[in-house]
């Protein structure tokens, strides 16, 4: 088994494909007008419009209404990406902390509220 993806559905598409290009940087690639992926090297984003439920299982998604999940990204500079996104992001839960663990950590909300966490690693001491 390989872990691949998370898949935000949505009511908007364009507007949050849109978001996380200018958030991460990572140009999407599109299937169809319904469907994008923002492809790193470990991971995929991929955000699916509502029309595609009924393929799936008709109700089963309520679109903007996640509450549990936080959609995570490793960045090199978290305090230099913050500096960035202020210019179009409207909903900062914190601003860069450094948690308890270590990272270096930013809490926003994406244009539907999912839950963003990019963060930088702790620097790994020397023994």
């Amino acid at each position: 088994m390989d872990f691949v993806s998370i898949r935000i559905i949505t009511a908007d598409v364009a507007r949050l494909v849109e978001f996380y290009e200018r958030a991460t940087g990572v140009r999407a690639l599109w299937a169809t007008e319904d469907f994008a992926e923002l492809k790193t090297a470990h991971a995929t984003l991929a955000i699916a419009g509502t029309r595609t439920l009924p393929l799936f299982a008709p109700d089963s998604v309520r679109p903007a209404d996640n509450h549990s999940v936080i959609i995570e990204f490793r960045v090199a500079d978290v305090d230099r990406v913050y500096r960035n996104l202020t210019a179009f992001v409207t909903d900062f839960v914190n601003e860069p902390t450094t948690m308890p663990w270590g990272n270096r950590s930013l809490l926003f909300r994406d244009p539907d509220g999912n839950l963003v966490n990019f963060f930088t690693p702790a620097r790994v001491r020397p023994s």
